[in-house]
């Protein structure tokens, strides 16, 4: 029996490569035999770690949820409308980083359309991002940049559609939405929501 240190080590070094093939495969190209090629393993090995690929799934979940929170969030103390600003600007693929992790949740939507679980953690993942952006909304609205009345859930909503909308054309299209166009969208977003 490998020592706890050991048995830390090996998984921290099977959370790599399970990021590694995310990053070139998407969920789609998560396997077993795909997580041990990229460990130099046999898939022996790594059933000791995950007995299936439903358990390597979730520890995926896991890791690509961490790499999100490593990811520093800019502006963390704007307000208002400059906060939404900066928490839309913080999931668009700007950066090789945030560009990887776009790819992996978006290669993600398929596995948890296909499966009631997933679909559950997805929602949870979406309420959690309109729970983000909500302060910020309900911060504009006291400061009298968005039109009384406004009804912050619609705004809100649409912030996280447009946030995701214009990743996946990024993430399709990235000749034509280079992070510079991708910022002047966020803009004109904005200067619209006033």
């Amino acid at each position: 029996m490998p020592a706890r240190g050991d048995h830390d080590a090996r998984r921290l070094d099977v959370s790599r490569a399970v990021w590694q093939v995310l990053a070139d495969k998407g969920f789609g190209g998560l396997t077993l035999r795909a997580v041990a090629a990229e460990l130099g393993s046999t898939t022996g090995l790594l059933t000791h770690y995950f007995p299936s690929k439903r358990e390597l799934l979730r520890h995926a979940l896991d890791v690509a949820q961490e790499q999100g929170e490593r990811l520093a969030r800019p502006d963390a103390g704007a307000e208002g409308l400059a906060g939404l600003r900066a928490a839309l600007l913080f999931v668009l693929p700007l950066t090789p980083e945030a560009t990887v992790m776009n790819r992996v949740w978006v290669s993600f939507w398929d596995a948890a359309l296909g499966d009631p679980e997933l679909t559950a953690y997805e929602a949870r993942r979406y309420e959690r991002w309109r729970g983000l952006l909500r302060p910020h909304v309900e911060a504009a609205l006291r400061r009298g940049e968005l039109a009384a009345g406004s009804d912050v859930d619609d705004v809100v909503a649409g912030a996280a559609a447009f946030g995701h909308g214009v990743v996946t054309q990024a993430l399709f299209d990235p000749d034509r939405f280079p992070p510079e166009r991708q910022v002047a969208l966020v803009d004109q977003y904005i200067a619209a929501l006033r």
